[in-house]
Parts: C-alpha cells; sequence; structure tokens
C-alpha cells in the first residue's frame, strides 16, 4: 500500500509539473540549436538531420524521457531554410508528441549572417490513467484518459558569425488552456523564452574553446541558467563541462565522424538541491551533415 500511494503521488507531482512547463529538456542544444530556435533551420547552408534521445533521472519511476528528430535544408542559394521537428516528451502517464514545420530567412552582414525564423505545427497531450497504481481503481478522477491536439506557432532569431553565436527564441507563442473531463482548467502550454549565446576563442590552428550560456525565463518559474564551457580539437573532437542553475552538473563530449556524421553524448547528476545525484541523466545525438545541392557549403562551421 505504501508502495502504491508513494507512485500516487509521484504521478500527481509530474501531472502538475507538465501543466506547468512543458517544453522538453535538452543539453545538446549546443550542438544542434534546431531544438529551441527556428531559425537554425538551413544556418549552415547544407543539410542536417539528427536524431536525439533524452532519459531523465534514471531510476525514478516515470521519469522524464525525450526523443527529438529533425532535419533542415538549406534552399534557393542559401538564402532561405526549411525544416521539420518531430517530438515525443514522456513523463509519468502524461505524452506530449508534436509536429513543427519550420522555415527561415537569411540576410548576410558582411562577416556576419542574421536569420529569422518561424515554425508552426500541432501539439498533442495525451494522460493513460491505466499507467497509475491507483488505490481506489474506481476513483472518478482517474477513469477517463485526455487526449487534446492544439495548434502552435513559434519564432527565433539569429546572429552569427565564425566566432560568435546570439539567438532568441520563443518556440511556443500559444500559451494554452486545458479543461480536464472532470471541469477542472489547467495552463497547458506557457511561454517559454530562451537566449543562447556562444563565443569562439582560437588557441592556435588546432583549439578552439567555446564558452556559452543559455537562459530560459516561463511565467511563473525562476530564471534557468546553462553554463557550459567546451574544447574543440581540429573541428573534429569536441569535450566540456556544463552546469544548469548549479543544481545539475555534467560533461559532454562529441565527434564529427568522415565530415558527416555527427555523435553527441551527455552525462548529468543532478545534486541534492533537486532530486539526488543517484538519479543520473543521460542524452544521446546522433546526426548527419551533407551537401547536397551545388551552392551548399563544404567548409566546417563552429556553430
Amino acid at each position: 500500500m505504501k508502495k502504491h500511494l508513494l507512485v500516487i503521488i509521484i504521478n500527481l507531482v509530474f501531472i502538475s509539473l507538465s501543466f506547468g512547463q512543458q517544453d522538453p529538456l535538452y543539453s545538446q542544444y549546443i550542438n544542434n540549436p534546431m531544438v529551441i530556435n527556428p531559425a537554425y533551420a538551413g544556418l549552415n547552408n547544407n543539410f542536417n538531420a539528427s536524431l536525439s534521445y533524452r532519459t531523465q533521472w534514471g531510476g525514478f519511476e516515470g521519469n522524464p524521457t525525450t526523443v527529438n528528430l529533425n532535419g533542415h535544408i538549406s534552399l534557393v542559394d542559401n538564402r532561405v531554410g526549411a525544416g521539420v521537428l518531430l517530438v515525443q516528451d514522456k513523463i509519468g502517464n502524461i505524452t506530449n508528441t508534436e509536429f513543427q514545420v519550420a522555415g527561415s530567412y537569411k540576410l548576410q552582414l558582411e562577416d556576419m549572417t542574421f536569420s529569422f525564423g518561424m515554425q508552426a505545427g500541432v501539439v498533442n497531450f495525451r494522460s493513460d490513467y491505466n499507467q497509475l497504481n491507483l488505490a481506489d481503481a474506481g476513483d472518478p478522477a482517474f477513469t477517463e484518459n485526455e487526449n487534446l491536439s492544439k495548434p502552435n506557432i513559434g519564432a527565433g532569431a539569429i546572429l552569427k558569425s565564425e566566432r560568435f553565436f546570439v539567438g532568441l527564441s520563443v518556440p511556443r507563442l500559444l500559451s494554452t488552456t486545458f479543461k480536464s473531463s472532470q471541469g477542472e482548467q489547467f495552463d497547458l502550454y506557457n511561454q517559454h523564452f530562451y537566449l543562447f549565446g556562444a563565443y569562439v576563442f582560437n588557441m592556435g590552428t588546432r583549439i578552439r574553446l567555446k564558452p556559452g550560456i543559455l537562459l530560459k525565463s516561463v511565467k511563473g518559474s525562476p530564471l534557468s541558467t546553462d553554463l557550459n564551457f567546451n574544447v574543440n580539437i581540429d573541428q573534429l573532437y569536441t569535450a566540456g563541462v556544463f552546469t544548469r542553475n548549479f543544481n545539475t552538473y555534467g560533461i559532454q563530449v562529441g565527434a564529427l565522424l568522415k565530415d558527416h556524421f555527427k555523435l553527441g553524448y551527455t552525462f548529468e547528476v543532478p545534486t541534492g538541491n533537486s532530486v539526488g545525484s543517484q538519479f543520473s541523466t543521460h542524452e544521446i545525438m546522433l546526426g548527419v551533415r551533407m551537401s547536397l545541392l551545388s551552392f551548399h557549403d563544404r567548409s566546417l562551421s563552429n556553430f
């Protein structure tokens, strides 16, 4: 009985969290800003596709998991970009699935590029109460599963050169409310604002230092801050460390193989101020980068 009660409490906590802050959490955004900013579509003047999987707080029953599949390409003599995203974010008995189509327009400003992008799509919310271990299986509050789809639009802007990157985005502009089968109303989605910046310091011809910062703001929650510091060798191999709000610490490694295939891995350990260091987080990304069209850029980019 105590175990069942604990599971119910955990899932109810997850439900309340999911209604208040629904944007998926990533750490590999530093290798693929497309997951948080539609203006990144086609920004590297070639074709990119990636698949990432994140399991957060492993060993914690009902822990969050996120799958992100996306691809984007530069078109029209590298003046515009187009992309798609498919995301499934699961926490407890709740699953959010979204499909987004992104487009961007790029302006060349001497040695810098300015890109403005938008995305539009559909977000589906589902709750499956059959996954809960209920002490009272007949509780009317948990008898009818929820299934709701809502439209979404998002926007972002990026200014980058080979030395720096600054991006501002709101991936989900439409704040959405949801009324459950019991008549209770929740905020299903709130606007999340992202400000991401990074800079490259060249240490000779082979080594580059790349510190970065991500600020995330959402109504009703304190400002979230990611700090990361990476070392890149020959533009092929990357290793670094990061912290999120000084409550979570982690390491990141990555590699570009044969100039086409990208691998990225993040290991995170939360502190006692979060859920406890025994619940670690893993995120892995597999990607491909190719120059498919005659005007695509064959050189490597710092961002």
